[in-house]
């Protein structure tokens, strides 16, 4: 027996009729890993197998070392009505600050809970309400608090632990720890959907934390716990704070996710990207699954979203057509040579009309940015891009160097921050500082960069010249702008060009319904589009 990679108990023997028969009988089940030839049980059911297996099998010294930590358990907890009051929420923090009505509720409602996913939209402060309660944990019961985070985050994190007068374990999303102390650990998840993909390693090696021995309380922050509508993406945050609708994966995917089998190529493959029975899921999760949205919480001034539509000039859509239709007759090139798959051309061609759309957005995006500008209105921009973002900066700042500050000339920003994946991540809080403090009324950022961790709230336009894939990404990028310590309204522009942005913007409406059906109980029709059949008729079409 031996310790898997996401902490649970793996069995490997050779085939036996009786020990397979006394292992299909150990309560709580477990299941057969085809793929690597071994059973897996979850730890609750390492006393049944000790006791079915008896000496037969050897113990893995990992294994063998969390089975004696089951043996110990930590101390227990003082009881809830100690945590809170030891919480202190409603007295100031030592830099002067004190908690918002809403955070000191989630202190409370997380201090209850020994894993719980606090799912509050943006800019509600869940760093300083996790912050809060696991010091609260860390007081009381002498153990470490360890946090994963995005690289990017870091400082921000180690910013509120400070404040609050606390020494943190900061660990990257990429390089998890690989075993907690034994003294006992809180574990702080921010940005949690990244372990949204049971098949990755990095969802592998945080769901054997989660189950860790050692863990005193586990929570998980995102404002994304859903992101791209669908069930299946919830089921390891559900495993990971160990919600009893994720001790079984395939009854799990059966109701919530349209699981079934079809066959391809002569296999039975199971599928299980759907969503159903979503009221039933929000009903069920909801007792660990804390949401609440900014209206609800906050008197913050009103966001805005335009559509803002881009023309083409004649010329313009012949170079448009002429380019995208290069990039259909490559595909089908290489399709036919056997380089690329052929039933992957819809999502070939609807990236292609995005980044080509993205250039011939720029006129536009110049033009509505220097506007704002002129106004004296600071604005963010976004793109999916970074050559979009770079051409961009250089039109505005007359080839002004990536990230570079200066006075520009009359009616012409003063300098434009450029926050991409480029630019080194010890750079990237200087560059929004920059921005936030005025030395700068324009910052270009990419999604994947800028939209994630910072706060930009002196921003008044927030421009997005094309939108991510999922409705998670859009919102959290507009987002950072609107959000605690914003004195005024903010317009967000979405630019759109043609059937490919109408398509995006189409599956992001789809998407976000699922999503408020699960966390806000919207009553709603579904509407369901099936984006590839809509690109494929768009192709046609064109052809």
């Amino acid at each position: 027996m031996r310790l898997g990679e996401s902490g649970l108990i793996e069995v490997v023997s050779p085939y036996d009729a009786v020990t397979q028969a006394q292992l299909r009988a150990v309560r709580p089940p477990g299941r057969w890993l085809g793929r690597k030839r071994c059973w897996e049980f979850p730890l609750r059911a390492a006393g049944a197998l000790q006791a079915c297996l008896g000496r037969r099998f050897a113990l893995d010294p990992e294994l063998e070392q969390w089975l004696a930590w089951l043996q110990q358990p930590l101390p227990p907890l003082p009881p809830h009505q100690v945590l809170v009051e030891a919480a202190a929420t409603t007295e100031p923090l030592p830099d002067g600050r004190r908690l918002f009505a809403h955070q000191r509720a989630a202190v409370r409602w997380l201090l209850a809970r020994r894993g719980a996913v606090l799912a509050d939209a943006m800019g509600l402060g869940k760093t300083l309400t996790a912050l809060m309660a696991a010091r609260t944990l860390a007081r009381l019961s002498d153990c470490r608090i360890v946090v994963l985070a995005p690289v990017g985050l870091h400082a921000h994190w180690r910013r509120e632990a400070a404040a609050l007068q606390l020494h943190l374990e900061v660990h990257s999303w990429s390089r998890l720890p690989a075993a907690l102390p034994p003294a006992g650990t809180v574990l702080l998840a921010d940005e949690a959907h990244y372990a949204q993909s049971l098949a990755a390693r990095r969802t592998q090696a945080f769901l054997r934390l989660a189950r860790h021995p050692r863990l005193r309380a586990i929570w998980l922050l995102t404002g994304t716990p859903m992101k791209n509508g669908r069930p299946a993406q919830l089921f390891p945050l559900l495993a990971a704070i160990g919600h009893p609708l994720a001790e079984d994966q395939r009854r799990y995917e059966e109701l919530f996710c349209q699981g079934h089998w079809r066959e391809q190529g002569g296999r039975r493959i199971w599928q299980a990207q759907g969503a159903s029975r979503l009221e039933e899921l929000r009903r069920l999760t909801r007792p660990l699954l804390l949401h609440r949205r900014k209206q609800d919480c906050l008197d913050l001034p009103p966001k805005q979203r335009r559509l803002v539509a881009a023309e083409l000039t004649p010329s313009e859509a012949r170079g448009f057509r002429h380019r995208l239709q290069g990039v259909i007759d490559d595909y089908r090139r290489r399709a036919a040579q056997g380089r690329v798959r052929r039933d992957a051309e819809a999502l070939a061609v609807l990236t292609a009309l995005r980044r080509i759309g993205s250039d011939y957005k720029l006129s536009l995006a110049h033009r509505l940015v220097t506007a704002c500008l002129a106004e004296g209105e600071p604005v963010v921009v976004f793109t999916g891009f970074v050559a979009t973002a770079t051409l961009l900066a250089a039109q505005l700042q007359g080839g002004l160097g990536e990230g570079a500050l200066g006075d520009g000339a009359p009616g012409e920003p003063a300098g434009a921050v450029l926050l991409t994946g480029r630019v080194p991540v010890g750079w990237r809080q200087e560059r929004v500082e920059a921005f936030q403090a005025g030395r700068s009324p324009l910052l270009i950022a990419t999604y994947g960069t800028g939209g994630l961790g910072f706060t930009l709230h002196r921003a008044r336009h927030v421009v997005l010249i094309e939108r991510p894939w999922t409705p998670g990404d859009a919102e959290q990028a507009e987002d950072r702008c609107h959000r605690i310590g914003m004195t005024a309204p903010l317009t967000c522009h979405w630019l759109q060009l043609g059937v490919a942005d109408q398509l995006v913007d189409g599956l992001i409406d789809s998407k976000a319904e699922r999503i408020a059906l699960l966390l806000e109980n919207r009553q709603r029709q579904l509407r369901r589009q099936a984006l590839p059949a809509m690109v494929r008729e768009l192709i046609d079409g064109w052809s």
